[in-house]
C-alpha cells in the first residue's frame, strides 16, 4: 500500500531535493532522491549492516537503465539520472511520471510508448534488496532491458576510488558477486541472461556533499549487465542483490514478511493514503478511525527501531538516532522512546531497548553512543542518564510492568543516582554546597549541545548546566529521594533565575553565569516534576516562545546574540558553528508544548493553539526533504530549510506524541 504518491511529470525540479527511505529492522537501509539521482554519499540502493546495527556498508549505490526499442540498437534510452559535474546524464526524470512511497518504493515511467514499472523492496532484518522491473506496451514491439549494477562496496562514510581497486567478478548467465576483500555483493535475476562486461564510471558528483563541504564525487565500479528481452513489450526481471547470496525469492511473500507498522492502543491498521501535492478535491477515507495524522507518525516511528543482540546473546531491540549517518545513542534513544514505542503500545521493545542500556550501566552512567564499527560503548555525556531515568518512569507509568521495573530498571535508576550523587567521569558529581549537578571541563561538550572540533568547543556548557539540573531534580522525585529533591529545587532556584522577563541562566561556572536565551530552560517547566513555582514556569515558557518559537521547533539561540547563526550549512566548522546558535530543532517542540500546556491547565484554548503550533511538522512529512520522515533540523531564519540527518527518531517521537497528546484531527488539519 502506498502512503504517499507524488506527481513529479517528467520535472527535474523541485523535486530532486525530495527523498525517500526504506529500513529493514536491522539497521540497514535504502535512500535516494525520488528522481533516483543519488546526491549524497549515503545514497544507495543497499546500505547493509554488517554488525547489526552499525558496520554498515554502501554495496549497491544503483542500477543503470536502458532500453532498447524495436530492434535500434544504434539508439539506447536510458530512464535512470546521475549528475556529474554541473551536468545530468543521462535524463531519466523526463520520462518519470510519479513515484510512490510506502513499505515499497515505486517509479512509473513512460519511454516512448512504454510503461515501465520500477519497484524496490528490502528484505526484512537481511541485507538484501529486491529490484523489480514491469515493462508493458500497449502495442505489440521488440523491447530490450538491460540493467547495470554499480558497485562501490565500502564503509557507507567514505568514497571509492577507482584507482588501487581491483574487484574480483564471478558471473554465471543469471547471476554476478563482485568482491573487494572481505566484503562482497551478489546479483541474481529471475529472468533474461547476465552479460560480463566491467566497466568504470567515474566522478559521479554529490550535490548534497558539495554544499557540506565534504569531498563530492566518487568512481562506480559495474561487472556487466542483465539482460531482458520481450517480443511484444510486455514482461518483468527482479534483481535480488546482498552481501550474502539472496537466492530466489517470492516478492510478494517477503512483503509480507514486513511487520505492520503499530498505531497507538484503541486505534485500528485499516489503509491509509496521502497524496502529494493533494489531488483536486481528494479527502481522506471517511472510515480512517485512527486517521492520517496518526498513520503516517507511526510508519515513520517503526524505521527506527531495530535490533540489537544484548550483552548475554539475547535478542534486543534500540533506536536508531537518525538516518543516514547515525547509530543508536543513549540520549536520542531516551528522549525518542516514550514517542516510539510507549505512544505506539510497543512495551516489549521498550523493555528489551531499557534493559539493553541498564545492563551497559557503568559508574552511574548509561552510553552516549556505541561505536560504528566495534559496537563498544562511549560514556561521554551528562544527559542520557537522567533521560533513561526519566524513560524507566515512563515505561513503568505507560505499560505497569512493576516485574521489569523492579528487576532489571530500578537498580540500573539508582545506580546512576548514586553515580551522580558521589562523582563519576569526567567531572560529573553533586555539589555538595548546592546539591546541584557540575559536569565537564573547557575541554568537554557533555550536554546534547556537543558541537566540537578539535580543541574549538562551539557551546561551552561546562558547569552546572540548566536542562541537567531539571532532569537531576525530576530523577530524584521520581526516585524518591524527596528530601534531596528539596534541597536541589531551593539550590537551583537561587542559581539559575534571573527575572520574570529574563527567566533562567543557561549555565553557570563558578562566579561566571551564562545568560544566552536558549531552550533549555524550557525542560524546568516540561518534566513531571519542576522546581520552579507556577509564576516562574509560565514567565519561562512565555520567554521561550516569544524569543526562540518557530513553524518547525525552538532555536537553539535567540536572534538577538551575536553568537546567532541564520543558516545551516557549509564546512564541518561552518555548520558544527551553527548546530547549536540559531539552528532550529523539531524535538524541541514537544517540550514547549508540554510546557504551554502544563502552565495554561490544558484547557481547550491551549489544546487548540497546540495543534496549530505542531501542524507545520506534520506538513513537512510531505517535503521536501524526505517523504513519510521529519528532518533532524532547520534554519535558524526563514524559509527554514531542512537539514542535518533527513529522518532523526526524536523529532518524529516528540511530534507524534504530542500528536496524540492532542488528538489532532484525522485529516491532518487543525481546520
Amino acid at each position: 500500500m502506498a502512503l504517499y504518491c507524488l506527481q513529479t511529470q517528467g520535472s527535474l525540479h523541485p523535486y530532486l531535493s525530495y527523498e525517500w527511505l526504506l529500513t529493514n529492522g536491522m539497521g540497514a537501509f535504502a535512500s535516494s532522491t525520488v528522481l533516483g539521482c543519488n546526491t549524497r554519499r549515503y545514497h544507495g540502493l543497499l546500505c547493509a549492516a554488517m554488525k547489526p546495527p552499525v558496520g554498515r556498508i554502501m554495496a549497491l549505490n544503483r542500477i543503470g537503465e536502458i532500453l532498447c526499442l524495436d530492434g535500434k540498437t544504434d539508439r539506447l534510452l536510458e530512464f535512470s539520472i546521475n549528475q556529474f559535474g554541473g551536468t545530468f546524464h543521462p535524463r531519466g526524470d523526463q520520462y518519470l511520471q510519479r513515484i510512490q512511497v510506502g513499505s515499497v518504493i515505486r517509479w512509473d515511467y513512460v519511454v516512448e510508448g512504454v510503461n515501465v514499472t520500477k519497484e524496490v523492496q528490502l528484505v526484512w532484518q537481511r541485507n538484501i534488496v529486491g529490484v523489480r522491473y514491469t515493462l508493458k506496451s500497449p502495442a505489440p514491439r521488440p523491447v530490450q532491458l538491460q540493467l547495470l549494477p554499480f558497485v562501490s562496496l565500502r564503509d557507507f562514510h567514505g568514497l571509492r576510488r577507482s584507482t588501487g581497486t581491483k574487484f574480483a567478478v564471478i558471473a554465471t548467465n543469471q547471476q554476478v558477486s563482485v568482491a573487494d576483500g572481505d566484503l562482497s555483493l551478489h546479483v541474481n535475476g529471475d529472468n533474461g541472461q547476465y552479460v560480463e562486461r566491467p566497466d568504470w564510471w567515474y566522478r559521479h558528483t554529490y550535490a548534497r556533499e558539495s554544499e557540506r563541504g565534504q569531498d563530492d564525487s566518487e568512481d562506480m565500479f559495474t561487472p556487466g549487465a542483465f539482460h531482458l528481452k520481450t517480443a511484444d513489450g510486455n514482461a518483468s526481471i527482479t534483481l535480488w542483490a546482498g552481501t550474502e547470496p539472496p537466492g530466489r525469492r517470492d516478492w510478494d511473500e517477503e512483503l509480507k514478511r514486513h511487520p505492520q507498522p503499530p498505531l497507538p492502543p484503541g486505534r485500528h491498521n485499516s489503509s491509509w493514503r496521502v497524496l502529494l501535492p493533494p489531488a483536486a478535491g481528494a479527502n481522506p477515507p471517511a472510515d480512517d478511525a485512527a486517521g492520517l495524522t496518526v498513520r503516517r507518525l507511526a510508519h515513520a516511528a517503526a524505521d527506527f527501531v531495530v535490533r540489537r543482540t544484548q550483552p548475554d546473546g539475547a535478542p534486543g531491540a534500540t533506536i536508531l538516532a537518525g538516518y543516514p549517518w547515525f547509530a543508536d545513542w543513549g540520549r536520542d534513544t531516551m528522549i525518542s522512546l516514550p514517542g516510539l514505542l510507549l505512544a505506539t503500545g510497543r512495551f516489549p521493545e521498550a523493555a528489551q531497548v531499557l534493559c539493553l542500556f541498564a545492563q551497559y550501566v557503568s559508574q552511574g552512567m548509561v552510553p552516549n553512543r556505541f561505536d560504528d564499527y566495534t559496537n563498544a560503548p562511549h560514556y561521554n555525556t551528562v544527559d542520557a542518564s537522567l533521560w533513561f531515568i526519566h524513560a524507566c518512569h515512563e515505561y513503568l507509568r505507560a505499560s505497569g510492568d512493576q516485574i521489569t521495573f523492579q528487576k532489571t530498571l530500578q537498580p540500573a535508576c539508582q545506580a546512576v543516582i548514586d553515580g551522580y550523587e558521589r562523582g563519576t567521569r569526567f567531572h560529573i558529581a553533586m555539589d555538595r554546597s548546592d546539591c546541584l549537578i557540575s559536569a565537564g571541563d573547557p575541554g568537554t561538550q557533555l550536554t546534547w549541545m556537543d558541537a566540537k572540533q578539535g580543541d574549538t568547543v562551539f557551546t561551552p556548557r561546562h558547569g552546572k548546566a540548566v536542562e541537567i539540573n531539571a532532569l537531576w531534580y525530576n530523577a530524584l522525585k521520581l526516585m524518591g529521594r524527596q528530601d534531596l529533591a528539596a534541597a536541589v529545587a531551593a539550590g537551583f532556584v537561587k542559581a539559575f533565575w534571573i527575572s520574570p522577563s529574563r527567566g533562567l541562566y543557561d549555565v553557570i561556572h563558578g562566579n561566571h553565569k551564562d545568560d544566552s536565551l536558549r531552550p533549555n530552560q524550557i525542560f524546568a517547566v516540561s518534566l513531571p516534576h519542576s522546581p520552579l513555582n507556577p509564576q516562574q514556569q509560565q514567565a519561562v515558557m512565555e520567554l521561550v516562545r516569544h524569543e526562540l518559537l518557530t513553524p518547525y521547533g525552538l532555536r537553539t539561540l535567540s536572534r538577538g546574540n551575536t553568537k546567532y547563526q541564520a543558516r545551516y550549512g557549509g564546512d564541518i566548522m561552518s555548520r558544527d558553528r551553527a548546530y547549536h546558535n540559531g539552528t532550529v530543532w523539531p524535538w524541541l517542540i514537544g517540550p514547549f508544548l508540554e510546557a504551554y500546556l502544563r502552565v495554561n491547565g490544558r484547557n481547550p484554548d491551549s489544546v487548540r493553539q497546540c495543534r496549530v503550533w505542531l501542524q507545520p511538522l506534520l506538513d513537512h512529512l510531505t517535503g521536501p526533504g524526505c517523504i513519510g520522515q521529519i528532518s533532524e533540523i532547520f534554519d535558524g531564519d526563514e524559509p527554514h530549510h531542512p537539514a542535518g540527518c533527513i529522518a532523526q527518531a526524536w523529532s518524529v517521537a516528540e511530534v507524534l506524541r504530542m500528536a496524540l497528546q492532542l488528538d489532532m484531527p484525522s485529516d491532518n488539519s487543525v481546520g
